[in-house]
């Protein structure tokens, strides 16, 4: 008998495939991931790439060429957040209406004209303009591509595929830090600066991806028209997520919108979620200021090679503490667990942080295993989707809800805590860091206590009788006593689900 890729061991020992799962089922789910993954991770890791471009730009002759002094590389990031900020919800409503594998290569490719036009800016308010641009048309990117992975799979997948799509954002600061260096050497070449170079280079890299997304990328599953799945896959995607207790779509309408506001987990996971992003920010810009202004503060072409390629350290160890966490939390069948333990660290290293009167060393570990503590942050949107399985539109914008708090304090902590003239001590910044890990590391048994005791009350297990058409692009759905009462639509040919 030949070998079989889908029944291989290896498989299943790392938990890609679980054992019990049927050969159909995995052919399904490996589709999934070279539509969904493959489009969501490339255009990921070129935005990320887009987005972090300024930051390298700024320590390889952009600040001197566009005068950038003071705060104005954070007046920069804070445009940008606006840009996001206001794009946020909207985009995520108008995924729940318009074809995803439409709507978010359009958007890609309006962000990477705005990033070709970074590259001709003359001034530092063009710089503001095409900053604010790219934060819009970026928006649909991370938080529509998110929302979408989280709709097609088992909760015993999505803590390794979620990691697998956390590694494009390192992965695209890392390239961003390694193809500056490369850019350096067209310093001169058309009359343009390295750091211009670098743009143009990304722009490059970012518009055919969005092709990738037009002729692959699926709608959620109820909508999905996609030719590279058969009537019977697209029927049986439905089928193992409404086993899950993945409810469907059921349409948007204003009474999502108060579902969304009155559900505990949007408040709750809004907070949780965005300590546990914000505690790692030392790992970022401040790490990348510390090498740049303590380091090698010479700024010779050798000095800003150095800074560019270490600034890379703490994405790389990242890389690897998110899959660790991943394949940890599946099997051990939570996301909590690993959330505390990083939570642990992070808060031993902001201390070392805020004592700051200690080697360079000290600091370079506590620097690198921030670094490390980014990795789980991905645990956070799978558990959100696990504990709004009940409710695909709640959980989409809730998505975006909670990710809009991130952008929010994106763009308010650097004009506050994190101001670039406290560089690099940032005294405000550690005291700050360190608060907010102590919360962070208190507040994880409240999503834990809340979840059980719905459960105890029996909130959300709804009987539910789905009506799943065996048509290639007709899949309607009938959820009893659910938000919509929708009315069950008659087809030939279906399957008929009931679950409590």
């Amino acid at each position: 008998m030949g070998f079989d890729y889908f029944m291989n061991p290896v498989a299943e020992r790392i938990g890609w495939f679980p054992k019990h799962m049927p050969r159909e089922e995995r052919v399904l789910v490996h589709k999934l991931d070279l539509l969904i993954l493959v489009f969501a991770c490339f255009s990921t890791w070129a935005n990320t790439l887009d987005v972090n471009a300024i930051y390298n730009a700024y320590v390889s002759g952009m600040l001197d060429d566009l005068q950038l002094e003071g705060n104005k590389l954070n007046y920069l990031n804070a445009v940008y957040f606006i840009g996001t900020i206001v794009f946020q919800i909207p985009s995520n409503a108008l995924l729940t209406v318009l074809p995803a594998e439409y709507y978010i290569p359009t958007c890609e490719i309006l962000w990477g004209l705005f990033t070709l036009g970074t590259a001709f800016v003359k001034n530092y308010n063009q710089l503001m303009v095409m900053r604010f641009f790219v934060g819009v048309t970026s928006t649909p990117c991370w938080v529509c591509n998110v929302a979408i992975l989280n709709s097609w799979y088992r909760k015993q997948e999505l803590g390794k595929r979620n990691a697998v799509y956390y590694c494009t954002w390192p992965l695209g600061s890392m390239f961003s830090g390694y193809l500056q260096n490369a850019c350096l050497t067209l310093d001169g070449v058309g009359g343009l600066q390295g750091w211009r170079w670098l743009f143009i280079m990304c722009t490059i890299i970012t518009l055919p991806i969005s092709f990738i997304g037009i002729f692959f990328f699926p709608n959620v599953p109820s909508r999905c028209k996609s030719r590279w799945l058969t009537p019977r896959e697209k029927e049986l995607a439905q089928t193992r997520l409404l086993e899950e207790g993945f409810a469907p779509s059921v349409g948007l309408n204003w009474k999502v919108m108060k579902r969304v506001f009155t559900t505990w987990q949007t408040w709750v996971f809004l907070i949780l979620a965005n300590l546990f992003w914000q505690t790692p920010y030392a790992a970022g810009t401040p790490y990348l200021l510390w090498l740049n202004d303590v380091l090698y503060p010479a700024q010779t072409t050798a000095d800003v090679n150095m800074v560019n390629n270490l600034s890379t350290a703490g994405m790389a160890i990242s890389i690897v503490s998110a899959l660790f966490f991943a394949f940890y939390s599946d099997w051990r069948g939570n996301r909590w667990d690993s959330m505390l333990m990083a939570g642990i660290v992070v808060l031993a290293c902001n201390v070392i942080l805020l004592i700051w009167n200690v080697s360079n060393s000290a600091k370079f570990f506590a620097f690198i295993a921030l670094g490390f503590c980014n990795g789980p942050i991905n645990l956070v949107i799978a558990w959100v989707a696990e504990s709004l399985a009940y409710d695909l539109e709640v959980r989409t914008i809730a998505i975006a809800v909670i990710n809009m708090g991130w952008a929010v304090l994106a763009l308010v902590l650097p004009l506050t805590v994190w101001q670039t003239v406290d560089a690099p001590r940032y005294w405000t910044g550690y005291i700050f860091a360190v608060v907010i890990s102590a919360l962070e590391v208190i507040m994880i048994p409240l999503p834990i206590y809340l979840e059980r005791r719905d459960k105890r009350l029996g909130l959300h297990q709804i009987e539910k009788s789905t009506v799943i058409s065996t048509e290639l692009d007709d899949v309607s759905v009938y959820v009893q006593n659910s938000p919509s009462e929708k009315d069950a639509e008659k087809h030939i040919g279906v399957v008929v689900i009931t679950e409590v």
